[in-house]
């Protein structure tokens, strides 16, 4: 039997209709009034529904359309049933979303309320599963302000009014399984603010796949696991990422490292061409700039809103996850950037997520980065916490990644980061220090450690903030390792002047070595120093073609034998003329020119000379693994030291001359009275230098020489830095 009248009351209708009623499941689904069973939906644009036996197909009543596209009738034996309904040109039959139980349980709502919960992506956005049989897609939310919420989509026609979502009450999610959704279906939230306003569409914050951009939408992901093939890396990995290991980070941007010949880059590229490439130069890792789904490319990652989601612009999740197991087969290591420090306002985001601020601050003066002009994380928010935690461990867990680095870490520790005074707020102490920030941070290290044991999370911190890498069992942050931003500045600084001045800079290359162990450091040549104007590496060197090159060629020389671990930059290894810019390449063609094929050369060789001898990593976070020979020489701009492994590490002298006037009998103290082989050159003719060197080795003689019983007398070529090994 048909009914032509509702029971359902005028506001509960108009709501209905509107796209903004907060209860769907009190109104819409199978209901029993005390004269029997009947079904209501919401189905705007219908021209017929019936209810149909789900088990027999027999038809089991009709619904009418009871005005605003609400349809409602008596029905008999309906459980379970599905809804008939004919649309204009076509006919489907579907299982009711408003049948179906309570979809999360109670542990997932109390670890979302907590931070606990580490697998949030199994929990939140879009997850395809069977539910009582039906396949289909639990869509679940975040939105504790809200309203209302609908799950719109291809499947819906983008409809507000068709998927209303339930509240699942003190947690503030919102949840929904749609029948005979699966993999591959576009959808956003719609979304009603406490004031009743319809804010704009939003993507899913913990989608696990979205569109290609400049489309904004999120896609249902692929249920189906990766199947892994790296058991043996992860195993060894551990000690393989330790701070007496050799690490040396090959920093790339994947869009703009080498443009594909009539087809897309994308994962399939990077595994043929990048991860062969990394192995032949000798890095250890590849470190990607951010991959996390990002609407503006022109932030090269860095106004992430996909936390939880490879971009699309480089292939779907499961092409991610053959990239780093085909890394990890190679004995490459992948490190991404992520970044929780920040995130973009644009419309379709994070940014009062729910018509409030929820992942940000409601004050600018806390919540708004003026530099970037995007939003700060509420890191004292503990659902804010835990989202940003399960986007870490995602990466770690779920794609096997090795290490995060984790940008702009001292805009988080402080509250005055970039500001003036009356530009912000002072913590409960009155301090600058952001302690909300601290406690993130911590709480992050620590559950990284005790999860993903053997990854490491790298700081990109700039300051002199104490324990960055201590652990948090001692008050530090917890950090594994940290970039040295006072090497990479002071260096970079002495090497750009007219070597006839470096004499009065001298500390720009001995100053870093008061604190050089004071944190466990990684040494960067990052993307930072090669954009905005300031040049490529090449450009900042001094001089005329040859000695921009021989300083270059030193400037590595430096840099490898320096205590901490290494990175570069895409580009740096060909010693390319112009800038990074992201839409362009690395200028590869620059390799048919001897002097860029020479610095190639070297830093391939620097690359394996690192990793063969101890004593150049071994102690590189111990003070005992170096030490220096000749330190004070400013008039000559010579530079001596000694590096120092295990016991039975055979040690290794580095010598410098930043001058371009060649030293002959040169005369340095050395701890062995035996011959000290020339490892390295930099200056040698496979480079394009001049090939003044010490033939290959020499002797030591019976003179004292700085407070040692017996010395070389060397040959230092010009711009250049020399490795000998005690044999």
């Amino acid at each position: 039997m048909t009914v032509t009248t509702t029971s359902l009351d005028r506001g509960a209708r108009d709501a209905l209709a509107q796209g903004r009623h907060g209860d769907p499941f009190a109104v819409l689904g199978r209901h029993d009034d005390g004269d029997g069973p009947y079904v209501r939906a919401i189905l705007p644009g219908a021209l017929k529904v019936g209810v149909v036996d789900r088990a027999s197909g027999a038809l089991v009543g009709e619904l009418a359309d009871v005005g605003d596209g609400v349809w409602e009738g008596r029905v008999r034996g309906v459980d379970p049933y599905l809804l008939r309904i004919t649309w204009p040109g076509a006919v489907q039959e579907i299982e009711d979303p408003y049948t179906f139980g309570l979809l999360l349980g109670d542990l997932d709502l109390h670890l979302i309320a907590e931070a606990r919960h580490f697998q949030l992506a199994s929990a939140l956005g879009a997850n395809a599963m069977t539910v009582d049989g039906v396949a289909g897609v639990r869509f679940a939310v975040w939105a504790p302000n809200a309203r209302s919420v609908a799950v719109i989509g291809d499947f819906n026609a983008w409809d507000s009014r068709r998927n209303p979502m339930r509240l699942r009450q003190p947690a503030g999610v919102w949840e929904l399984f749609v029948p005979r959704v699966g993999p591959g279906e576009r959808y956003k939230f719609a979304i009603h603010g406490p004031d009743g306003a319809r804010l704009p569409d939003k993507a899913d914050p913990v989608a696990r796949a979205y569109e290609m951009s400049p489309a904004t939408g999120s896609v249902v992901a692929s249920p189906e696991p990766y199947v892994w093939t790296d058991a043996d890396w992860i195993e060894r990995r551990t000690k393989a990422q330790e701070p007496d290991q050799p690490l040396s980070f090959y920093e790339a941007h994947l869009g703009s490292w080498m443009k594909a010949d009539g087809r897309e880059v994308d994962w399939a590229f990077a595994t043929e061409k990048l991860i062969p490439y990394a192995v032949d130069m000798g890095f250890t890792h590849i470190e990607l700039l951010p991959i996390t789904e990002h609407p503006f490319g022109g932030s090269w990652g860095y106004q992430p809103l996909g936390l939880f989601a490879p971009t699309a612009r480089y292939g779907a999740p499961e092409d991610f996850a053959r990239f780093v197991d085909a890394a990890h087969a190679a004995g490459v290591g992948v490190v991404l950037d992520w970044v929780p420090a920040h995130f973009p306002t644009d419309a379709h985001g994070l940014g009062r997520f729910d018509g409030t601020a929820l992942y940000e601050h409601a004050d600018p003066r806390e919540g708004f980065h003026i530099d970037w002009n995007t939003a700060i994380y509420n890191f004292g928010r503990r659902e804010v916490q835990g989202f940003l935690i399960a986007s870490a461990l995602h990466w770690l867990e779920t794609f096997h990644v090795d290490g995060l680095r984790v940008d702009a870490v001292a805009s988080m520790l402080y509250r005055d980061y970039s500001r003036k005074a009356g530009e912000w707020v002072p913590n409960q102490y009155g301090g600058r220090e952001n302690l909300e920030a601290v406690g993130f941070i911590q709480h992050l290290n620590a559950v990284v450690r005790e999860r993903a044991p053997g990854a490491i999370m790298i700081a990109e911190e700039s300051t002199a903030w104490p324990g960055v890498t201590r652990p948090t069992t001692e008050g530090g942050l917890g950090f594994h390792y940290k970039w040295n931003m006072g090497w990479m500045h002071d260096t970079l600084h002495y090497m750009e002047q007219d070597p006839i001045y470096r004499q009065h800079n001298h500390d720009g290359i001995t100053f870093g070595l008061v604190y050089a162990f004071s944190e466990k450091f990684v040494l960067p040549l990052s993307h930072d120093e090669v954009v905005h104007g300031k040049g490529s590496l090449i450009q900042k060197m001094p001089g005329d073609l040859w000695q921009k090159f021989a300083n270059l060629r030193a400037l590595y020389g430096m840099m490898w034998s320096h205590p901490g671990k290494k990175l570069v930059f895409m580009g740096a290894d060909t010693a390319q003329w112009r800038e990074w810019n992201h839409d362009d390449q690395v200028d590869w063609p620059a390799l048919d020119d001897p002097n860029h094929a020479g610095i190639q050369r070297l830093m391939r060789d620097l690359n394996h000379l690192y990793r063969a001898n101890p004593a150049l990593h071994r102690r590189d976070a111990d003070p005992a693994g170096f030490r220096w020979v000749v330190g004070d020489d400013s008039a000559n701009s010579v530079f001596a030291f000694l590096r120092v492994g295990d016991e039975g590490d055979a040690p290794i002298l580095v010598v410098a001359n930043l001058t371009p006037v060649p030293r002959h009998g040169y005369r340095i103290g050395v701890p062995k009275a035996e011959t000290w082989s020339e490892i390295m050159n930099t200056d040698a003719g496979i480079y394009g230098g001049s090939n003044v060197g010490n033939g290959g080795g020499l002797p030591t003689t019976d003179v004292e020489s700085h407070g040692e019983r017996q010395a070389l007398d060397l040959t230092l070529p010009p711009l250049g830095v020399v490795f000998l090994r005690a044999e």
